[in-house]
């Protein structure tokens, strides 16, 4: 259980959910710092392509996912209700993504078990079953050590560009990447969003958390062995200073699943082929 008080989820919709503490229903796409050109955080569409946007709403990309499988791929479960895609499998049809400039088509989604319902989520996991298998792009495998604590990663997102010294300011639709430091690796892993003008020596050149956009995006760490997927963005603790407004202020702490703990869930899945 999550024991962090209030935390804003990353949804394009806003709700209460209830955990024994209370979560806000949003979604995020990158904040960066305030002293730092934009554009080093952008990235151009093809980068990372085993990462991809679930639903476009005008320039809107709606949460994220990522491939790690060439059948498979994991996101946030409350995104599964969040876009249409939920709706589409439910019903029978398939629901057709972008994945690394190809398109391919959704026929089966697992939530996890312990998604026991949006009034009370334990583990915010789904894996997303693509129709057919594709070896293109190459997926990102889950991380598997239990070593994530104070570990560099990689952040990826669309969505609400804005900056550390006021939070979230608009949605431009653009793809940006930013590094930050695992904080904390129990249930859940955290980052903080250091404020660079606070002398602290650990804050990242290209240091940034999550704005309105993405949910079930990835964080992504960097092995002797590639890139493997360590965390799925869930949301944003939101103490008593926190406002819809000025999500992603500096000092804000993002949400993860440890993939490392799901593992198991995982494999079961895939094994059996859903």
């Amino acid at each position: 259980m999550l024991n962090l008080g209030l935390v804003a989820h990353l949804e394009i919709k806003f709700s209460l959910i209830l955990l024994s503490l209370v979560f806000a229903l949003s979604s995020q796409g990158i904040i960066v710092r305030h002293d730092v050109a934009p554009g080093e955080y952008e990235i151009k569409s093809s980068d990372v392509p085993a990462v991809f946007f679930i639903e476009r709403q005008g320039i809107s990309r709606i949460c994220a996912a990522t491939l790690i499988h060439a059948r498979w791929a994991l996101t946030a479960a409350h995104c599964v209700d969040e876009t249409s895609l939920g709706d589409t499998v439910n019903n029978g049809r398939r629901y057709a993504v972008e994945v690394g400039n190809q398109s391919r088509e959704i026929d089966a989604v697992v939530i996890h078990p312990d998604f026991d319902d949006s009034k009370n989520p334990e583990v915010d996991l789904a894996l997303l079953r693509f129709r057919n298998e594709s070896a293109i792009p190459r997926p990102i495998e889950p991380y598997v050590d239990a070593n994530e604590n104070g570990e560099i990663v990689t952040l990826i997102g669309w969505g609400y560009f804005g900056l550390g010294t006021i939070g979230r300011q608009f949605d431009d639709g653009v793809k940006r990447r930013a590094k930050n430091r695992i904080s904390s690796a129990d249930d859940r892993l955290h980052f903080v969003f250091d404020d660079p003008r606070g002398g602290n020596g650990m804050v990242l050149p290209l240091e940034g958390t999550l704005g309105l956009g993405d949910s079930g995006g990835p964080a992504l760490i960097e092995t002797s062995t590639g890139v493997r997927l360590a965390g799925i963005a869930i949301g944003e603790v939101a103490g008593d200073q926190f406002s819809e407004e000025t999500q992603g202020k500096y000092g804000s702490i993002a949400v993860y699943e440890r993939v490392s703990l799901h593992l198991d869930w995982i494999n079961s899945v895939l094994g059996n082929g859903g």
